[in-house]
């Protein structure tokens, strides 16, 4: 596409919809090939007007949050755009979140409405939810006054089954046959692209999470230059494994596939076997995925059954894609065009990102190049002044797609947001005189050893470079003398095994020596956010339980 100032679309989703139903009615927009399940644009947009008209039958209005805690399903789908087309704020809560982090976001969002599905592992959300509302045993439902949740009116089970206190999505559908064409058109009027449509609660690699407000405007056209990236058509199918509880799922997924008119092929929940089977059966074009699903899928045993000739682009994102991984799924999955995004959830969320042309090198060191509407600086941290090329410096942007805010936290808006609009993304990174960013790693990651700045990407880079290293992890780890040292976290190669000795030899014949990490540990995974970003603090505080340090 050749890109023009005109930002792409200035619509609300629904307005998009309204004409995407136009141009292609029985185009299919959601699969879910382990089920037989295919809705077309109109099967989906009828269901979605269904699902609003059931919102607003039991009091859900504009303006209102409505959270959903539930794993890939359809209806998770449905409340999306169902909450869209009346100005409804979906609020999506972590399937990983268990009562502590449960409650704050329900408290903390003002959530008004709560849809759940019967939990995850071991983890009962229905328990949880009787636990922190016992007051929906008690009280007739539509008429609910929670004494810990003042703005708490309904809970929807995502389900066939009767939870007492709650209605089921059939229910809620059928409640919607009580609100006319009319009232959902007037529902539907007066709203502006500018306006919340989705809140998501930042992942928790670092403190506690914030609400991050996003807009129509924001995701519907991040959605749209990330699938230019891939050259997706509405012919395209793409595969969506990951949560869409986070921007991966619902941003560089729906509403990539949404913007371009092309299918969805929906996965309910991550099983690599599940995934190959379903980009088989749909003959999947894309694939989206971490590292670690990749992994999964190209070391399943049953790999070779299936038939991956389908593919030729997605999405590789959460943390630095290994050379070696690279390589298998372009050749081994059919995916030569698969690309690298760069961004955060405040940013709605990619604004850097590598594109199907360009080479191994480029997307296994580079995260790409910036995307169209978007203005990205890299500072000194301590002097706000701009760094030149191949100079580390914080990653700033300033755009269409910056959030909105935080939701009732003006002060930390404040602290990411500045003045002039640049939105402060906390990461350090490098860009070369051909615009491709590098990152080096977190500003509060970088290690100051001695006074010698260590960044910790690039230690990893190096250290998986070594034939017998998977993947790495540097941290830094308090010390007396210095200050702070790295170590360093290590995943062996599969099959393959690597001792402390080796990787200490490694790295003093090959890199300086401040930087050679002073303590290695070898395990066999990493803890991670549930969209696959490392969570560093977590290794941190293993390095010093470890040491036998405060």
């Amino acid at each position: 596409m050749k890109y023009t100032d005109q930002l792409f679309s200035e619509k609300t989703l629904g307005e998009f919809f309204d004409d995407l139903l136009q141009k292609q009615p029985d185009h299919p927009f959601i699969m879910y090939p382990d089920r037989g399940l295919v809705w077309t644009y109109a099967d989906f947009y009828e269901r979605t007007d269904r699902m609003a008209k059931g919102l607003l039958a039991i009091g859900v209005g504009k303006g209102d949050h409505v959270g959903i805690w539930a794993r890939n399903v359809p209806e998770w789908l449905t409340l999306m755009f169902a909450t869209a087309k009346i100005g409804v704020v979906l609020v999506t809560i972590n399937t990983n979140y268990k009562i502590h982090e449960a409650e704050y976001v329900m408290r903390q969002s003002d959530m008004h409405t709560i849809a759940i599905v019967d939990g995850q592992r071991d983890v009962s959300f229905i328990d949880i939810i009787y636990q922190l509302v016992p007051e929906l045993k008690e009280q007739p439902r539509g008429h609910m006054k929670s004494k810990h949740f003042p703005f708490l009116k309904n809970v929807v089970y995502i389900g066939q089954e009767k939870q007492r206190g709650m209605y089921n999505t059939s229910e809620l559908f059928q409640l919607g046959n009580s609100q006319s064409d009319e009232q959902l058109q007037t529902a539907k009027t007066g709203l502006d692209r500018h306006e919340t449509i989705n809140m998501q609660y930042t992942s928790g690699t670092t403190g506690f999470p914030k609400g991050v407000m996003l807009s129509h405007r924001n995701i519907l056209n991040n959605g749209f230059y990330i699938g230019e990236r891939q050259n997706l058509t509405s012919e395209d199918r793409v595969c969506i494994p990951v949560p869409l509880f986070h921007c991966f799922g619902c941003v560089l997924g729906i509403m990539a596939v949404f913007s371009h008119g092309a299918t969805a092929v929906m996965v309910e929940q991550f099983d690599p076997l599940l995934v190959l089977a379903s980009v088989q059966k749909a003959k999947a074009t894309a694939l989206y995925g971490v590292p670690t699903m990749y992994f999964a899928e190209l070391n399943h045993p049953m790999f070779n059954m299936f038939d991956l000739s389908s593919l030729r682009t997605g999405i590789m994102s959460g943390t630095l894609c290994p050379v070696e991984l690279m390589r298998r799924v372009m050749t081994e999955m059919h995916m030569p065009e698969i690309t690298i995004p760069y961004g955060l959830t405040e940013a709605a969320p990619v604004f850097i990102m590598s594109g199907v042309n360009d080479s191994i090198e480029r997307r296994c060191t580079t995260v790409g190049t910036g995307q169209p509407h978007i203005e990205i600086k890299l500072i000194d941290p301590e002097t706000g002044n701009v760094v030149p090329p191949n100079t580390p410096g914080e990653i700033c942007c300033r755009g269409y797609n910056v959030m909105k805010g935080y939701y009732n936290m003006p002060e930390e808006t404040a602290r990411a947001i500045d003045s002039e609009g640049w939105l402060h993304s906390g990461d350090l990174g490098e860009v070369d005189e051909e615009g491709y960013y590098k990152i080096t790693g977190r500003l509060k990651d970088m290690i100051i050893r001695g006074g010698e700045n260590i960044y910790p990407r690039e230690i990893e880079e190096f250290l998986m470079s070594h034939p017998n290293v998977e993947q790495a992890e540097v941290v830094g780890i308090p010390d007396q003398r210095y200050g702070e040292i790295a170590g360093a976290f290590i995943i062996p190669a599969l099959g393959k095994s690597v001792s402390e000795e080796e990787l200490r030899e490694f790295c003093r014949q090959n890199i300086a020596f401040y930087k050679t990490p002073a303590h290695f540990f070898i395990v066999k995974e990493f803890p991670q956010t549930a969209s696959g970003k490392i969570q560093k603090f977590k290794l941190r505080e293993q390095a010093r339980k470890i040491l036998g340090l405060p």
